[in-house]
């Protein structure tokens, strides 16, 4: 067979990226999402007694498992933050907005979320927040619609 009667088209194919499965989240986790279905923050204790939220299964640091589950406050602290100016659709809020990480009290680590705030000048490192809950709960992140004020000014 010569060279000429070779055909040099390439192959083609689709490729479609796709995670056709369900995660299970597990008994820390699966706690953590009804807790926020109930208007509740849970976190977890570590040996060193630090509370850890959102919880986790294993100690980041010595990689015992963690069992002791912990109700922590559903109000806290900006430890730091970033302006939103121009959220686009995939995004949580249609406005501008803050991304936050609050150290809720009763929690030495902080979560990240939105505050739901008019103007950049409202936001600031340790003002204090609450959460502001979805009106329909079914044990996702998402129940925590947002963060606002706590008092109405930073």
């Amino acid at each position: 067979m010569s060279d000429a009667a070779l055909d040099t088209t390439p192959l083609r194919a689709p490729l479609i990226i796709e995670y056709p499965f369900t995660r299970t989240v597990g008994p820390v986790l699966s706690a953590f999402f009804t807790g926020l279905r109930e208007q509740m923050v849970l976190g977890i204790r570590r040996s060193d007694g630090s509370v850890l939220v959102p919880p986790v299964e294993y100690d980041p640091d010595t990689a015992a498992e963690l069992t002791e589950l912990v109700e922590v406050g559903t109000s806290g602290e900006i430890i730091t933050w970033a302006w939103e100016p121009t959220p686009d659709e995939r995004q949580p809020l249609d406005r501008p907005f803050a991304w936050v990480q609050v150290r809720l009290d009763g929690a030495d680590t902080p979560i990240l979320h939105v505050l739901d705030v008019a103007t950049i000048d409202e936001v600031a490192t340790g003002a204090r927040v609450r959460i502001r809950w979805a009106e329909a709960r079914e044990g996702s992140i998402l129940d925590i619609a947002c963060f606002e004020l706590e008092d109405g000014t930073p």
